[in-house]
């Protein structure tokens, strides 16, 4: 599937210095203070593409993508009626990221992550054909990635913590190009962070980068795109449950570019973002009022995320208060973060399920119930325009039809591991 590779420049949030993409730049090599970097894309206008087996490369005008990589998804957006019906909402609009045949969504791993996965691997170059792509995951983003690049013959480094590894699922055995190694049962995802880190200080191995690479954000991005194309305007309010806060970031990104474009509205949707009790820094420091995150110790940050129904919700690291990120995205919107109990995720989660048919993740649960909350506070109004970003679902249908395959680790690391022992155990694995 032949596309043009898309024309863009880099733009540093805090300084507004504009600049030329080196091909994996992560910050501007110029900038004094921590700062997220957005694309500057060519077309102003966002011209969707009709092929739908473009996936999400339908909307390649707002993608650093040099080419389409195999078998894309993408998300799909629809009306709500059962949900809509039961909080009293007029105008409840699901982007659903997930497995739902009956609508078109084909997500084989059941999760947005996927809109990561084939918009980075699909900015790779050339000239990173042999170097080993590093990706640090609490779980969906590594299913991910190991399937994208199994698919398209990328070669993978997976870090994930131990008890998270039941996430790496599959439907067909994966090829030898992806490799996992993690962290010991009771680390979190920081220690998966970490590891990760060491490797990518390695020769041959390129920090696929997080937050601050520009196709991760763009993306998961797609789901605004998809959203405010269907809907035919920017929503007044975008819901979702946040881990690291990219998808939130990527979703404001996409909606000043809305607002450029011209044809869709000139306001900026309310980010409602939400996590997990009892594992919320972002939350905290939000409710402080402070852009700096508050102290947090890593045992009792451990110990809160593996206390969590939705353990991909566990960043302890997230790009929260640097310039253009979650902090910047929240005020700019005039948005809000909710903490959502386990209790009330899982209510959330059944009450989905019955309403639209389909089971989601606990992730996406958490979004439901911020939902409810802001419904019953009276923050949402019954003729509001709303986005509900469900970022997972159709698991349990998916696994019911289909064979599983999982993915072994090469290595599993004590919580504590040096940077030696990193190099001795992943300088000695064959790609």
């Amino acid at each position: 599937m032949p596309i043009k590779p898309t024309q863009y420049q880099l733009q540093n949030v805090a300084t507004g210095r504009v600049f030329e993409d080196e091909g994996w730049t992560l910050d501007d090599p110029q900038g004094d203070a921590p700062s997220m970097v957005r694309p500057v894309y060519d077309d102003k206008q966002l011209k969707v593409k009709d092929d739908d087996c473009l996936g999400m490369y339908r909307f390649a005008d707002w993608l650093p993508v040099k080419r389409a990589l195999n078998h894309p998804s993408a998300p799909i957006t629809y009306k709500s009626e059962g949900l809509s019906k039961h909080l009293g909402l007029n105008e409840l609009y699901i982007t659903f990221n997930g497995y739902w045949p009956e609508r078109n969504a084909r997500m084989t791993t059941c999760s947005f992550k996927e809109m990561e996965a084939f918009a980075v691997c699909a900015r790779l170059g050339e000239e990173y054909r042999d170097k080993v792509l590093v990706v640090a995951s609490a779980g969906n983003t590594a299913r991910a990635f190991a399937k994208v690049c199994s698919e398209n013959g990328i070669k993978l480094l997976l870090c994930v913590p131990q008890d998270n590894v039941k996430a790496l699922w599959f439907d067909k055995p994966l090829n030898d190009c992806v490799k996992l190694i993690t962290t010991a049962p009771g680390s979190d995802y920081f220690d998966a962070i970490q590891l990760s880190n060491f490797a990518c200080e390695l020769d041959g191995f390129l920090a696929e980068g997080g937050a601050k690479n520009i196709a991760r954000r763009d993306g998961m991005g797609t789901t605004m795109l998809s959203a405010t194309t269907f809907i035919g305007r920017i929503p007044d309010f975008y819901f979702q449950a946040v881990g690291s806060g990219t998808g939130a970031i990527a979703a404001w990104e996409a909606n000043l570019r809305f607002i450029g474009d011209g044809r869709y509205g000139t306001h900026k949707a309310r980010l409602m973002v939400s996590q997990n009790r009892p594992f919320v820094p972002m939350y905290e420091a939000w409710c402080a009022g402070s852009r700096p995150m508050l102290p947090y110790d890593a045992d009792q940050a451990r110990k809160d995320a593996a206390e969590i129904c939705a353990p991909v919700l566990s960043n302890r690291k997230p790009p929260y208060s640097l310039a253009g990120g979650l902090y910047d995205a929240l005020k700019d919107t005039n948005g809000d973060i909710f903490a959502v109990s386990n209790d009330e995720a899982n209510a959330a989660k059944a009450l989905f399920e019955k309403a639209e048919g389909v089971d989601i993740y606990h992730a996406a649960a958490v979004a439901t119930a911020s939902l409810q909350q802001a419904v019953g506070k009276g923050m949402v109004k019954a003729d509001d325009v709303v986005m509900l970003n469900i970022t997972g679902g159709g698991e349990k249908r998916f696994h019911a039809e289909h064979t599983l395959y999982d993915l072994k680790p090469a290595h599993v690391f004590p919580i504590g591991f040096t940077k030696e022992e990193v190099a001795k155990v992943v300088q000695g694995m064959k790609w």
